[in-house]
């Protein structure tokens, strides 16, 4: 059974649905801790959504810096799946495993809500069990998620075809070309700010009708690694 490692930092929410996602879709849950060194073997790792530290400086800044980073960062140069959901993708920006940076809303305003996304891309160790142009529901909760970065990455993601998910009906967060996720050149690394560990089983998600029919569109993402990981 592949083992998927979920780090806590002080202020982690997400970390115990994290688990709980792993777990249903058939891996087995590793708890790490954002104080030490050791991955325990984990054959991947998930960030989890949160208030890492507080916010302070910037989310994510601080935690990017905590001692497990040092060797997340080294699993994810070895090509280790790596997603970071919402505060933990904003780790990943502050850590430069991906590009860009997450700024506050430009409404101003922490907002919760169903998030129709789109896939875009499907060749990640996260999305391969999507197909292109797929529209799923998950839940979206930030204050700080709109998307930023210099023309010249926007164009490089986009040429690329490193826009992961994308905002589809509403823009919740001003973010630039309603970009919802992004990878890393490799692909293995996967940032996004809705939260797809909350919609893992019918009936404990989003109440669209849409949503309820599917009921663990986020679920996919998570098993789409263990697949990736037993066809390595």
């Amino acid at each position: 059974m592949s083992r998927i490692g979920v780090v806590t930092f002080p202020g982690s929410l997400d970390d115990r649905d994290a688990q709980r996602a792993v777990r249903l879709a058939g891996g087995e849950p590793v708890a790490l801790w954002h104080g030490d060194h050791d991955l325990q073997g984990v054959d991947a790792i998930v960030l989890p959504g949160g208030f890492s530290y507080g916010d302070y400086l910037r989310c994510g800044a601080i935690a990017s810096h905590s001692p497990i980073m040092r060797e997340v960062v080294s699993a994810a140069e070895r090509g280790v799946p790596v997603l970071g959901i919402c505060n933990g993708f904003q780790m990943l920006t502050e850590a430069h495993l991906l590009p860009g940076g997450l700024i506050r809303n430009d409404h101003g305003s922490f907002i919760c809500r169903d998030q129709v996304l789109r896939v875009e891309n499907t060749t990640t160790a996260w999305t391969h069990e999507f197909e292109q142009g797929d529209e799923i529901v998950v839940p979206l909760k930030n204050g700080e998620g709109g998307y930023i970065a210099d023309a010249e990455t926007l164009a490089m993601l986009e040429g690329e075809g490193r826009v992961v998910f994308r905002y589809v009906g509403v823009n919740p967060n001003g973010s630039l070309n309603d970009i919802a996720g992004v990878t890393n050149e490799r692909g293995n690394v996967v940032g996004l700010m809705p939260h797809p560990e909350h919609a893992v089983e019918p009936g404990f998600g989003p109440d669209t009708a849409a949503a309820m029919r599917s009921g663990v569109d986020g679920l996919r993402l998570f098993t789409s690694a263990l697949q990736s990981l037993l066809a390595a």
